[in-house]
């Protein structure tokens, strides 16, 4: 199974018509085995539709999106789950576990309900970038503009390993400067040499930034129908108010509220990673 995201650094791009990157996910066991960065290769809804299908593509998750891109996709049998916004990867994993529904479309078999009516309360900011999307200097160095591609490992300051493409045994592709990886990380690749491996210890503001207090909420479980059903540190998906979902953390609950944080979850801390320049193309 393959599932293919609108992608622009690191997110969810919300307009399909004109997005100019698919992130395409391969799926074993209901869980992301490889992924790669692909260019649309075109414009217009059939185009766009037509790159889905000849890549073999299943589902496509999207922000935005018309009737005419709804038909070619049908057309081209590609289900679609519409509205969605956010983190692309965190999408994904919220679809495997049949927590993210379509706002634009029926996507009957991945809707569990209780966990998309809760609307955002107006006056709490939760789609920020966490630093995370490319702010400040333009980069730099060789690698810049060109397809990277790399193996990493990934740990927290105490030597926890949370997350390594050694372990997936396949090389992680994306546009080095591009804004589709954490900034830290990109200025790490810039001007690697292949072959090199380099360490680096990336502060928060080099990768998610710290977490904003504004993004944390709390609403009352009688506003939230299915929310009584949900634990403290439950990752689930909620709706603002324009019907987009977002992801959120349970942090607190009792009998009659629930507190939610919309913070990335790598938000405020420190990490290291070993990376590997495998390829540049």
């Amino acid at each position: 199974m393959k599932i293919a995201v609108t992608y622009d650094n690191g997110n969810i791009f919300q307009h399909f018509g004109k997005t100019e990157f698919f992130k395409v996910y391969e799926i074993e066991d209901n869980k992301v085995i490889s992924s790669e960065v692909i260019g649309s290769n075109g414009t217009g809804h059939g185009a766009l539709a037509g790159l889905l299908a000849d890549r073999d593509v299943d589902v496509l998750i999207c922000g935005g999106i018309g009737g005419g891109a709804q038909a070619a996709l049908e057309e081209a049998g590609v289900e679609m789950c519409a509205g969605a916004q956010g983190d692309a990867d965190q999408a994904v994993e919220a679809y495997l576990k049949g927590e993210l529904v379509s706002t634009g479309a029926n996507c009957d078999h991945h809707h569990e309900e209780g966990h998309s009516c809760g609307h955002h309360e107006e006056g709490h900011t939760c789609g920020n970038c966490g630093g995370s999307c490319g702010a400040g200097p333009a980069l730099t160095g060789r690698n810049v503009g060109k397809t990277c591609r790399t193996h990493y490992r990934g740990t927290f300051n105490d030597g926890t390993q949370f997350d390594s493409s050694y372990d997936r045994g396949e090389p992680l592709e994306f546009i080095c400067g591009a804004g589709q990886m954490i900034r830290g990380f990109d200025a790490a690749v810039a001007d690697m040499e292949v072959g090199q491996v380099v360490d680096v210890h990336l502060m928060p503001e080099e990768a998610y930034g710290m977490p904003d207090p504004n993004a944390v909420f709390t609403l009352e479980i009688a506003q939230l129908p299915g929310s009584e059903d949900l634990q403290a540190g439950q990752r689930v998906y909620l709706s603002n108010q324009y019907g987009q979902p977002f992801p959120v953390t349970v942090t607190e609950k009792d009998e009659t509220t629930i507190t939610f944080d919309a913070n990335h979850e790598m938000a405020g801390k420190e990490l290291n990673f070993r990376i590997e320049l495998v390829e540049v193309k």
